[in-house]
């Protein structure tokens, strides 16, 4: 299993070197297009019931998001893990050592599992995201030291590590890639924080040039988690209680992410970008995570409210596996049958919006700007909203660290008992 600065994984794990990776699949309509999904939560039992690599073989999912809540409910829930616990107990290894036993083993799974669709694609997806210790999310040398540990024990050239757009985040993002090391900056929400993580991207990009590195094999995404926004502005939306209020529910969060969109095209148009570009460097990609809608019956929005809208050319979309049957379900048995370049399924905005197509154009960021101005009606600053989001979802994925951590330990504690079960 995997070794290396982290310890052995424990006897559970089967060497990823002798895995089959999954057979290259037919391109998928959203492939064709131009539209990354990515599946959002990577377990064991995903791993070893064949469920991911079906995903991955039938072109359904181009990559997989290891969030640290759901790592924590699949050991509470499952066995898959208990041989590995178990032998872990058994030879004395701490909490900390075993959670990162726990996530190599199952990162160096996934990116083998997908590891074809990473060479189909030319590096640009076939990308397995896995979070760093967010505890460390003020400590640029710590987050830098964890990072090439991690990155040393999985091993793989198609594993991206998350690190939150602090300014300590966003600094030791840059010194990951002037390394040659995968970095993501996750929790970006709003325009100012993405165009930080665009430059310190780009910044990392120019020292691995300088260094002599490969810019085409580095790979990097911005993540913002979509729903979060809507959650927040529709409880200070209902406290105003106008109809005109009511009627901006829900249509906040799809109207900033389209704002982000439109700063990334112009991004993309800065001879910054084009000296890179020149060297074989790709873009860092948006990656809408956070698309699952929260109670879907009872809001009256559709599963697909928010991961519909934003499949756009270059971007990536991170869904549940819920929310991926619904996507597939949408417009025929190809799921978005129909889809081709820019064949994307219009929605119906609120707010008294005209319909619109997901993707970039002068219409839906005019659109978007309008709506977001709308707020300021209402006493409701978007950049205040965004700023105050960023340090509570830094705050609950501290707190889910933390969860997960007190789960391995439980099982830990159970000692070597605990591998008995079915591994």
């Amino acid at each position: 299993g995997p070794a290396g600065p982290l310890g052995p994984a424990g006897r559970a794990s089967t060497p990823a070197a002798t895995r089959a990776p999954t057979p290259a699949a037919a391109p998928h309509p959203r492939v064709t297009a131009g539209v990354s999904v990515w599946l959002d939560g990577l377990s064991r039992q995903r791993l070893a019931s064949g469920r991911l690599a079906a995903l991955a073989r039938q072109g359904r999912i181009a990559g997989v998001i290891s969030d640290p809540a759901f790592l924590a409910r699949s050991l509470a829930g499952g066995s898959c893990y208990t041989g590995q616990l178990g032998d872990l107990a058994e030879r004395g290894v701490p909490a900390e050592r075993a959670l990162k036993a726990l996530a190599v083993h199952d990162i160096r799974w996934a990116c083998d599992i997908l590891r074809p669709v990473h060479e189909a694609t030319a590096g640009v997806d076939g990308l397995v995201c896995v979070t760093l210790d967010p505890r460390l999310a003020h400590d640029a040398a710590a987050t830098l030291a964890e990072a090439r540990t991690l990155w040393r024990a999985v091993d793989r050239r198609n594993a991206v590590l998350g690190i939150p757009a602090t300014a300590a985040g966003l600094t030791a993002l840059s010194a990951c890639l002037a390394e040659g090391i995968n970095a993501s900056a996750t929790l970006v929400l709003s325009a100012a924080r993405h165009r930080q993580a665009w430059d310190a991207y780009t910044e990392g990009l120019e020292r691995a040039r300088a260094a002599g590195r490969h810019l085409a094999s580095l790979a990097s995404v911005a993540s913002f988690p979509v729903s979060r926004i809507d959650t927040a502005a529709d409880a200070l939306l209902d406290r105003e209680g106008t109809l005109e209020a009511r009627a901006m529910r829900g249509a906040v969060a799809v109207a900033a992410a389209r704002h982000v969109h439109e700063q990334y095209e112009r991004m993309l148009g800065e001879p910054r970008w084009h000296a890179l570009a020149a060297r074989g460097a790709r873009p860092q990609r948006l990656l809408w995570t956070a698309t699952t809608v929260p109670e879907p019956g009872a809001s009256g929005l559709l599963p697909t409210r928010y991961a519909a809208p934003l499949l756009t050319r270059g971007t990536v979309t991170a869904v549940t596996e819920g929310t991926l049957e619904e996507l597939d379900g949408l417009n025929g048995p190809d799921g978005l049958g129909g889809l081709k370049a820019r064949g994307l399924p219009g929605v119906q905005e609120t707010a008294g919006e005209a319909p619109a197509g997901p993707g970039p154009g002068p219409g839906t960021y005019a659109a978007a700007r309008r709506l977001l101005g709308h707020l300021q009606w209402f006493g409701i600053d978007h950049g205040e909203l965004a700023s105050r989001l960023e340090t509570e979802a830094l705050k609950e994925l501290n707190d889910a660290w933390h969860q997960l951590l007190d789960r391995v330990t439980l099982a830990l504690d159970q000692g070597p008992a605990a591998g008995d079960g079915t591994a």
